[in-house]
Formats: C-alpha cells, sequence, structure tokens
C-alpha cells in the first residue's frame, strides 16, 4: 500500500469493529506485484516503533499492507501503531499467538513479519520476492545485524557479524500465507524459540527455502545489560523444553552451528579481542541463562500434570 490508513482495535474477526484498512480482497496482486502483508507485533514498544513502521511504509515494493498486533501496551504504542499501520488490532497473550492473529488478519498472498526494534533496508520486500521467484522458494530469510551504543550492544553487533555467510542460521522472514497456514501458524505454546521452529517444520516438509543476501534488517538494540539480555534468555528458555520435545537435537545443532560460525571468523574476532572476550561472556552467560529458564519452564509443565 502507498500511504497509512486509519486503524484501530477491535475484537476478534476478519475485520475488526473501528478498524479499517487500505487494500484489496483476500490474497490480493495488485498492479506492481504481490501483496505482501508485513506483520509486527508489539508490546510497550514506543521507543522503537516508529523508525520500525516508518522503514515498512518506506519499501520499494508498491504493495505493502502493513498490520499491528500489540499485547496491552501502556507506554504509547498502540497510538503509534494506529497513526502508521493500515491496521491495528490488540491481541495476546505472547509473540505467537499475535503473530498468529496477524496472519489470519492479512490479505496478502506473502506475509512478512518483522519485531517492533527492527529497521528494514527500503528493498528487504522487493528484494525476498525477487529471491522467492528465482529459487521457487515458500519462505526467504533476510540477514539481520544489529545496532546501538554501550559495550554490550558492540558486541551482540559483532556476534551477529559472524552469521551472516550461514544461511542455515537465519529464520524464515518473508513465507507465503497460504502455507504458512497450512502448517498451523506459529507454535502459541512457545515464546522465543518460535521462529527457529518455524525453520525447522520447514525443512522437515522438505519446502523450498531462499536466503536473500541483497536487503538487511537491522535491530536496534539500544544500549543492551547484562541484567536485561539474561531476563530475556530466562524467560525465552521457558519455552525450551516444548521446543527440544517437538525438534530432537535442534539445540545441539543451533549451538554446533553457532560454534562453527564463531570459529569460521575467529580472525575477525581476533581483530577485536575486547568486544570478542565480551561476547564469548556474553553466550556463556546467556546458556546458563536459558538453561535456568528450561528448569523453570519444564517445572512448570509438572505442575500442569498434577
Amino acid at each position: 500500500m502507498t500511504g497509512p490508513g486509519p486503524a484501530g482495535a477491535g475484537p476478534a474477526g476478519p475485520t475488526p469493529m473501528g478498524a479499517s484498512r487500505v487494500g484489496a480482497g483476500p490474497d490480493a496482486t495488485v498492479p506492481g506485484g504481490p501483496l505482501v502483508s508485513v506483520v509486527v507485533p508489539t508490546r510497550n514498544a514506543a521507543r522503537t516503533l516508529g523508525a520500525c513502521l516508518r522503514s515498512v511504509r518506506a519499501q520499494d515494493h508498491p504493495a505493502v499492507e502493513l498490520i499491528v498486533v500489540d499485547n496491552d501496551s501502556g507506554d504509547g504504542t498502540f497510538e503509534i501503531a494506529t497513526e502508521l499501520a493500515d491496521l491495528a488490532v490488540r491481541g495476546g497473550p505472547e509473540r505467537s499467538a499475535q503473530r498468529n492473529r496477524g496472519v489470519e488478519l492479512a490479505r496478502g498472498d506473502w506475509v512478512c513479519w518483522v519485531d517492533a526494534d527492527m529497521v528494514l533496508d527500503p528493498n528487504v520486500v522487493s528484494a525476498a520476492l525477487v529471491t522467492a521467484a528465482a529459487t521457487g522458494a515458500v519462505a526467504v530469510s533476510v540477514p539481520e545485524s544489529s545496532f546501538g551504543p554501550g559495550f554490550w550492544t558492540a558486541c551482540r553487533a559483532l556476534e551477529r557479524s559472524c552469521y551472516l555467510d550461514d544461511p542455515s542460521l537465519h529464520n524464515p522472514r518473508l513465507l507465503r500465507r497460504d502455507y504458512l497456514r497450512s502448517l498451523g501458524g506459529f507454535d502459541p505454546a512457545m515464546s522465543g524459540p518460535e521462529d527457529a521452529d518455524l525453520r525447522h517444520r520447514l525443512r522437515a516438509d522438505a519446502a523450498v527455502t531462499g536466503y536473500c543476501a541483497e536487503a538487511f534488517i537491522r535491530h536496534d538494540e539500544g544500549r543492551l545489560t547484562l541484567r536485561g539480555v539474561l531476563a530475556k534468555r530466562v524467560y525465552y528458555g521457558r519455552s525450551l523444553p516444548a521446543f527440544a520435545a517437538k525438534n530432537p537435537g535442534a539445540v545441539g545443532g543451533q549451538g554446533a552451528g553457532t560454534a562453527r560460525a564463531l570459529l569460521r571468523h575467529r580472525r575477525r574476532l581476533a581483530h577485536r579481542p575486547g568486544l570478542a572476550t565480551g561476547m564469548l561472556l556474553l553466550r556463556a552467560l546467556e546458556a546458563a541463562a536459558y538453561g535456568a529458564g528450561a528448569w523453570q519452564g519444564r517445572a512448570a509443565a509438572a505442575r500442569g500434570r498434577r
């Protein structure tokens, strides 16, 4: 779409009451190419959301529908969404359910999901569509980088730079909507590993996937702190038992792939010894935090079975 339409909140349903959207009918193909629905789940993301949504609005692909699904934010996030999105609705309780809600409301042949702290290059959608057409892919991943002030953010940025040449470490961002729905969407039992879970389900289904190296998605990490990073990893770790049960060996495989990427780029790391040391420390602490979260997840599941 070429500009934001009025938006609002509403109950479940194909077009929430009080909300309006710009666009053609379901599964629309419009002049200039297929309609792509970009879904952004949010919760208290006012600091970064404006830049995120404006970057979606700035896509050079002429047919983009922008949907925000907000989980009861109290910091002005929803007001930003209603100003800039084609459709803004309330939904939850977690990111997987929010994404699924956005996919239900989407009218595009393709859906692209991004988080509220991401800023897209102007050609992300168009380049991903070109990759899909060239490869016959039903799902396309896009390389991601990090930016922001502070030491720990610089450590994260260095780490991500080591993954850019390994498509297997990137989760899909653009996917055919009908195919995603046939897979059941995102697993609502997971919050954190749901992207990786989808990647493994695509692999198990022998789906053709592509990697678009011609565009970037950039994470606005802000000023990362150890406390904030580790708290998030504990939270994500609570879903690891469910993820591991569905995807045997995936946790170890992901760790091994990460280790190989860091080893492959050891010269780059050697040129930044301070940041490299901080990055390795951060990874070790994150692993411990994931473990603590997984323990909490297993304990909660055991209590639920009693």
